[in-house]
């Protein structure tokens, strides 16, 4: 699977360990360089994966949560921070994330190699539950505040 990762100033410390990681699980990584502020990295990794450059993406920055919050911005994109492996498979199996955000000041470079191998091996369950609660989340997408999910 080909993965657009990118990182900002206080992401790169783990830049070897996301993409060293997904090349020994035999995935290709698309490194997409490194930036000074959050917004650009995630804005980077959100375009290569709705262009279909990538099948999914890893964002990093300090936290993970402002690659996070800028990524959510963009439609058709489903990014969560990730910092365990639970959460990393669970994130696709039911909410079909596609952009995994870590944070370097969070996670080292061990537990970073796990989420990503976990993250990069999981699959959407595609089970009606989950489908629904896409839609009822494309909606919000779509209607922000004034959402009605009884009609999604």
């Amino acid at each position: 699977m080909r993965i657009a990762c990118g990182f900002d100033h206080a992401g790169v410390p783990l830049r070897d360990a996301v993409i060293g990681e997904l090349r020994a699980a035999g995935h290709e990584p698309i490194d997409l360089g490194t930036a000074e502020d959050y917004p650009d990295v995630a804005l980077a990794v959100s375009r290569a994966v709705l262009a279909g450059t990538a099948a999914r993406g890893i964002a990093v920055c300090g936290s993970g949560a402002g690659v996070a919050v800028a990524a959510t911005k963009v439609p058709g994109i489903r990014a969560a921070t990730l910092h365990d492996h639970y959460s990393a498979h669970q994130g696709v199996e039911h909410d079909d994330v596609n952009v995994a955000c870590l944070g370097a000041r969070v996670i080292g470079p061990l537990i970073a190699a796990e989420v990503v191998r976990a993250f990069a091996g999981a699959t959407f369950s595609g089970e009606a539950r989950h489908v629904q609660r896409l839609r009822e989340i494309a909606v919000i997408e779509r209607d922000g505040a004034n959402a009605d999910l009884a009609s999604a």
